[in-house]
């Protein structure tokens, strides 16, 4: 038998991204952002666990990436929607980043993955985390 995960937080982007994506859609010049708000609504998916991240996307969902805690070297958060929702860029040992964009709860889910992250390499918090 396998070691288990929690899942600490598990679906798509905040619903708030699509909407203000399609309220900003009905103006030409922000068409592009909204048809990306809505493929991001239909296939974009975090799952979020004590053991890793996993982020799956792409066209129809076909694309799947999973870090593990130990790969990362800095988190750094970015809110939208007033604040609502927001981006949290994670950055990996190799120097190679992935965002996560429109994140529901993502002040703590950003807390949380930062807590997991010194828990596995030994480093302290504050060197992880970037609250620029």
């Amino acid at each position: 038998m396998g070691i288990r995960e929690t899942t600490y937080y598990e679906g798509g982007p905040h619903i708030g991204d699509l909407i203000i994506n399609i309220l900003l859609g009905f103006t030409v010049i922000c068409l592009p952002l909204t048809i990306a708000a809505v493929v991001r609504a239909i296939w974009l998916r975090y799952k979020i666990t004590d053991r890793r991240i996993s982020v799956t996307g792409g066209w129809m969902g076909r694309d799947r990436t999973d870090i593990v805690y130990g790969e990362i070297s800095k988190l750094v958060k970015v809110p939208r929607g007033i604040g609502i929702w927001g981006d949290i860029v994670i950055t990996l040992n190799d120097k190679s980043r992935l965002e996560m964009r429109a994140v529901p709860k993502f002040r703590e889910i950003y807390d949380y993955m930062g807590e997991r992250v010194a828990a596995k390499t030994g480093r302290p918090l504050e060197a992880i985390l970037n609250n620029k």
